[in-house]
């Protein structure tokens, strides 16, 4: 089931606080923790590209380069951008609120660009979806957030970058396949971001176990997320895949919970709820067309 591939990639990028937070307490600033993501990402990707369908992977046309552009410079190093920004202009809880707008950019530029529909069920899926992610943030602030309308501009940035990578993957799917299009996503990522964020000058710091957790990092929510999200993109529509990919709050607030003991309150499950209830929403969708009893015994 291709939706399958899209949650268990929303999962994955749940546990991205776990190496964050230690990352940190070794004292590397955000964005230097962003250059190892990605730089550490490409690195991974380069044995597993050459292995899996070796010289014919790394061959794609100049003139697909805007693809990986968009993929790499425009979703991944600006929405990271825009997010860690907005985190630190605003609360956190109200950054990741505006990252999840992304389902709403993603279905009007798929309706523009992509020339998918905006059916009713999807629309109202949307609304339910982002009023989930509202009652976490209110309910994580305390109803007090703090507020300027510069970091709330640039957490907007953060939803249409997160957004752009659904759209520009859609583009680069049809002429490659998912492996590819991460490969030069993070490959353009890196060229980006190591010669600014020189994480490097760290080495007397590094060690064994910070190196696991940056190995982490680039594996569990960065490269395994994105090729699980990349392979459901290939069968799913868009829109579809980014209200999907909304269970990823979801997971780092479980996360949250059961590694760092932090409390939730009835709010945070209620949003939970909406959350999931968007995904049971799309499923519903999926499921009713055509003969439903025929379905279930295919499945079964």
């Amino acid at each position: 089931m291709p939706s399958a591939f899209i949650i268990l990639a929303a999962l994955s990028w749940g546990f991205i606080s776990i190496f964050t937070k230690k990352l940190t307490s070794y004292g590397f600033t955000e964005m230097e923790i962003v250059t190892i993501r990605v730089v550490y990402a490409w690195i991974l990707l380069f044995p597993l590209t050459f292995l899996q369908k070796k010289q014919a992977m790394f061959k794609i046309k100049l003139k697909h380069l805007p693809f990986f552009v968009g993929t790499g410079l425009l979703s991944i190093v600006f929405f990271n951008w825009c997010y860690f920004t907005a985190i630190n202009q605003l609360s956190v809880s109200l950054a990741v609120m505006l990252l999840y707008t992304s389902p709403a950019f993603v279905a009007i530029l798929s309706y523009f660009i992509l020339k998918e529909k905006l059916s009713l069920k999807k629309f109202f899926a949307i609304i339910v979806t982002i009023t989930g992610c509202t009652l976490i943030a209110i309910s994580s602030s305390g109803g007090g957030t703090s507020w300027n309308w510069g970091g709330f501009i640039i957490g907007l940035g953060a939803g249409l970058g997160y957004a752009l990578y659904s759209i520009f993957g859609k583009l680069a799917l049809k002429h490659y396949d998912s492996m590819t299009i991460t490969f030069y996503t993070f490959l353009v990522a890196s060229v980006s971001l190591a010669p600014f964020f020189h994480f490097w000058r760290k080495m007397s710091d590094f060690t064994i176990e910070n190196h696991l957790y940056m190995i982490g990092l680039a594996t569990v929510p960065t490269v395994l997320a994105y090729l699980l999200y990349t392979i459901g993109l290939n069968k799913v529509e868009s829109s579809t895949a980014a209200i999907l990919a909304t269970m990823e709050p979801v997971a780092a607030i479980l996360v949250g919970i059961i590694l760092f003991k932090e409390d939730i309150v009835i709010l945070q499950f209620i949003g939970i709820l909406f959350i999931l209830s968007s995904v049971f929403i799309l499923s519903i969708k999926r499921k009713t067309k055509g003969d439903l009893s025929k379905r279930i015994s295919k499945e079964f």
